[in-house]
């Protein structure tokens, strides 16, 4: 059986050390097969608030933005989406993220984009596996709070444990029970 931790801890306290969970379910007979943690593979992909909004000085179609993700300083992105402006909320991935893709993933990294330094990439929904539009970066409401993770921004960020259920146990096929 697999258990959402994120549901679990609406009926119980979930400790935040998962090993330790994990270790005291298996004190009361329940095996536990595998941890899986949703979300990691956007680790790295943060909300940003576009703080400037320059034209590239080599280029017709591209932008250099400034980006408050959170950390002490903003960060300098060239980005060529046609819906970029100052003072949206956006995905932001980081340098040293890995974006998921058909060959493996594409790793983010301090770049010269046409002799602009570039440090992230602003993200469309397509970048991130979230959907297929790719006609844009994907403009997030102006409530999202910047620097925080994005898939806990999107609520999609969750550790799923993979149980062993044993025959005299039925009492642990649903969540209510387990967590009881």
């Amino acid at each position: 059986m697999r258990l959402s931790l994120k549901w679990v801890s609406d009926y119980v306290a979930v400790p935040e050390d998962t090993q330790a969970f994990c270790d005291r379910l298996d004190l009361t007979g329940t095996g536990v097969e595998g941890v899986e943690k949703l979300g990691s593979a956007l680790e790295g992909v943060v909300v940003g608030h576009v703080l400037t909004c320059d034209e590239h000085p080599d280029s017709d179609h591209m932008h250099v933005v400034t980006v408050d993700v959170g950390g002490a300083e903003p960060v300098q992105i060239v980005c060529g989406a046609p819906n970029i402006a100052a003072d949206i909320k956006v995905p932001v991935a980081t340098v040293g993220t890995v974006l998921p893709s058909e060959d493996g993933g594409f790793k983010i990294k301090k770049s010269k984009l046409r002799g602009v330094v570039s440090c992230g990439m602003c993200c469309s929904r397509r970048e991130l596996g979230q959907g297929n539009d790719h006609d844009g970066i994907w403009v997030l409401p102006e409530d999202a709070p910047t620097g925080m993770a994005f898939m806990e921004y999107l609520g999609a960020g969750d550790t799923v444990l993979d149980l062993e259920i044993t025959p005299n146990r039925p009492d642990c096929l649903s969540v209510t029970g387990l967590a009881r």
